[in-house]
């Protein structure tokens, strides 16, 4: 994918503009021009422009937990090609986790992921290692890893079982002001484990991982949180015991925040039947009990992002025996569809709480400017159409693996793609 530069003036004409911080949802237009929006119209005029087709056009996405494998796996993924999925799906930006070879815990790579990504406009915010090497061992430089650029520090792929050590990491998060976040599972308690421990591993025949691992996790992390006052946020919480932890945890004062991932919204351990391995991940795709409790505190507001976890695989990774596969599906490039399709259209979320939960949301728990559609502002939009229905084909994604467990679906709801500045980037390739 290319990105293409705008023309000086660019009417986006027949939309639906949705900025839900404003209030604002109503078909209208908007003029682009010189990579700020000049003109917002919430009745029709222009005669020249692109079409939208009544598209709707918001705040751009922000992706709070992506894997781009780059440096160490190019195989699998590599920024630029996260990038293009990341555009393709209607994300402006996203954050990458530090689960790299070598991780991101020091200042020289964070900064190289930084010079590596500039040459596309979906902006790529580096989430720093917690400890070196993500070993659990000794805390980074997080002081000098803010500094390089670090939005939040992370072991994502493994829990920081020293409760000193994310202890002193939480306190340090109040000298940053970057979140610590929080993969939260006692390995003591899910090690060797393929699937969610229930009635459906029994069946298959699957070493399981329970509940508990996550929600022991979670609990001793509030905890902390809440004795030193940092700022913890939750990586993609899958059981209603870690959404009731931490809606406890938020209703004591404690600084703590928390996102779900697209699937663990849509699919429960019913999927892993086929022994398909793209539905194996961590957290593993739990029950409909869960699933539900999920909807209802995105709803609610206790958790306040939805976040891919895009954790692409090369092929060998994933084409073997199921307990033997890499953790992890791709995310990118379907998770605006499914949130709509199978979130907004059931009822279970507003249009206008989808977006905060893709944009405002997620910018807010690390601290990164919120865009708008207001006259003045950075032209920073994502653009989707509600109700085009597309079959979801990894033959025509634009990142570089295919470990999706939604291949064959059905969608309404179609990511068209993003203006960032003076750039337009997306699967649809007519501006003008």
């Amino acid at each position: 994918m290319e990105s293409v530069k705008l023309p000086k003036k660019l009417w986006l004409k027949n939309a639906r503009l949705m900025d839900p911080a404003s209030k604002l949802d109503a078909r209208g237009e908007l003029l682009i021009e010189n990579g700020r929006i000049a003109e917002v119209k919430t009745s029709p005029g222009s005669s020249e422009g692109w079409d939208l087709n009544g598209a709707i056009v918001c705040p751009g996405f922000f992706d709070l937990h992506v894997h781009l494998r780059e440096p160490g796996n190019e195989d699998a993924e590599t920024i630029r090609s996260g990038q293009e999925a990341a555009a393709a799906g209607a994300f402006t930006a996203i954050a990458a986790m530090p689960n790299t070879n070598p991780p991101l815990d020091q200042a020289g790579i964070v900064r190289w992921v930084i010079e590596r990504a500039s040459e596309f406009p979906v902006a790529v915010h580096p989430v720093a290692a917690i400890t070196r090497g993500r070993k659990g061992e000794e805390l980074t430089e997080m002081v000098e890893l803010r500094e390089a650029g670090a939005i939040a520090f992370s072991d994502d792929g493994g829990w920081v079982q020293n409760a000193g050590i994310m202890r002193r990491a939480l306190e340090y998060s109040q000298l940053t002001g970057a979140p610590i976040i929080s993969h939260a599972e006692d390995v003591s308690l899910s090690s060797g484990g393929a699937m969610n421990e229930g009635e459906m591993s029994t069946r298959l025949g699957l070493p399981g991982i329970p509940r508990i691992s996550e929600d022991a996790a979670t609990i001793r992390d509030l905890l902390l949180a809440e004795y030193v006052g940092g700022k913890l946020h939750l990586a993609h919480v899958s059981t209603a015991g870690a959404v009731a932890a931490l809606q406890a945890a938020q209703g004591r004062g404690v600084h703590a925040s928390g996102e779900a991932a697209p699937h663990h919204l849509t699919l429960t351990d019913q999927a892993v039947a086929g022994y398909n391995t793209s539905t194996k991940m961590k957290p593993p795709l739990r029950e409909e009990s869960d699933r539900l409790s999920l909807w209802e505190a995105l709803k609610g507001g206790v958790l306040s992002a939805i976040a891919t976890d895009h954790a692409p695989h090369a092929i060998e990774d994933k084409e073997v025996p199921y307990d033997e596969a890499s953790f992890g599906a791709i995310g990118l490039e379907t998770a605006v569809a499914l949130i709509w399709d199978r979130g907004v259209q059931k009822g279970l979320i507003t249009p206008a709480q989808m977006i905060s939960l893709f944009c405002h949301g997620p910018r807010a728990i690390v601290g990164l400017p919120i865009p708008a559609i207001a006259k003045g502002a950075p032209a920073e939009l994502s653009i989707f159409h509600p109700e085009e229905t597309w079959e979801v084909d990894v033959k025509k994604f634009f990142g570089k693996s295919a470990n999706c467990p939604y291949i064959g679906w059905k969608l309404t709801g179609r990511p068209w793609g993003i203006i960032k500045g003076h750039w337009w980037a997306g699967r649809v390739e007519a501006v003008v």
